[in-house]
């Protein structure tokens, strides 16, 4: 297949684009930096650069300022809103453009579609929250599921806090551990709703190529685990010699808004869609993960 990836480059965006190259697919990767073309794959900088003859067959959108890049202000809210709506706006303009559209747009989403559930199960019957990062994600998944009326199936993929050892949440998440002290956000109580980098491409190469999946996919492991709970799964991956809370007043010092959105609230978050069409997770649970991770 010939597919257009939006967020190309980035953590999750890299392994994925390394992966569908293996697969023997031909790639064009829209990227805001320019990059020397590679063996089946062509970067470019602008959708523009597509001719309305060009033949795609699938699009991954991926596109976005990361949540917890910095500080929630007016204007960065106002980043994070654009960098996703404005492309995913552009992408469907393009399809509508083509003369030959695509079969599938795969398009990212968040579990923050769902808001703060206190210790609620979650799936993806769960109705749109009441808050920023909910309310974006509703009004990103909007945006692209105008695809739908040009006929091109459409997913979205909520997507959990993905972890791998080069990158992501990961990176600041284990930082007080590899200095020999656990921590836990407020109570502990609050649920992490995590996936391994490898299970996260892995659905997405899964939905790829289902034909009949399309709608909103939970893209989160089937274990969630509470921050408290994740504290002592790292640290039986290293030794720690003192393990204390991290106060959620810190917190909200630090960061801000961004603290009761994303760090001291949680979503127990479940799959339950990918489970039922039969995906298998290579690590279900968060103690696999680490595993895997702390390894490499």
């Amino acid at each position: 297949m010939n597919i257009l990836i939006t967020g190309g480059t980035g953590f999750i965006g890299a392994a994925l684009r390394q992966s569908l190259l293996e697969q023997g697919h031909s790639l064009v990767i829209l990227s805001r930096e320019g990059h020397a073309d590679r063996d089946h794959c062509r970067f470019i900088t602008s959708l523009e650069a597509l001719s309305d003859d060009y033949a795609l067959d699938a699009i991954i959108n991926l596109a976005g300022a990361s949540m917890a890049g910095k500080r929630w202000t007016v204007a960065y809210k106002e980043e994070i809103v654009a960098s996703r709506i404005d492309t995913t706006r552009a992408l469907v303009a393009l399809i509508r453009r083509l003369e030959q559209r695509p079969a599938v747009l795969l398009s990212a989403s968040a579990i923050g579609y769902y808001g703060p559930n206190g210790s609620d199960r979650l799936d993806e019957n769960t109705p749109v929250g009441n808050c920023f990062s909910s309310e974006l994600c509703d009004q990103w998944e909007q945006e692209a599921s105008a695809a739908q009326a040009l006929g091109v199936r459409v997913c979205f993929l909520r997507l959990g806090v993905v972890l791998d050892s080069d990158g992501g949440a990961m990176i600041e998440m284990a930082r007080p551990f590899r200095m020999g002290f656990g921590n836990w956000i407020g109570s502990g109580q609050q649920w992490l709703s995590w996936i391994h980098r490898d299970d996260a491409v892995a659905a997405m190469l899964w939905l790829l190529a289902s034909d009949s999946a399309s709608g909103a996919f939970n893209v989160t492991a089937p274990e969630p685990v509470t921050s408290k709970g994740f504290c002592e799964a790292m640290q039986r991956k290293f030794r720690t010699l003192l393990a204390l809370p991290m106060p959620a007043f810190a917190m909200r010092l630090l960061v801000g808004e961004m603290a009761d959105e994303l760090l001291i609230t949680g979503q127990r978050v479940v799959p339950a869609r990918l489970q039922a069409a039969g995906f298998t997770f290579n690590y279900p649970e968060i103690d696999s993960a680490l595993d895997a991770i702390i390894a490499d």
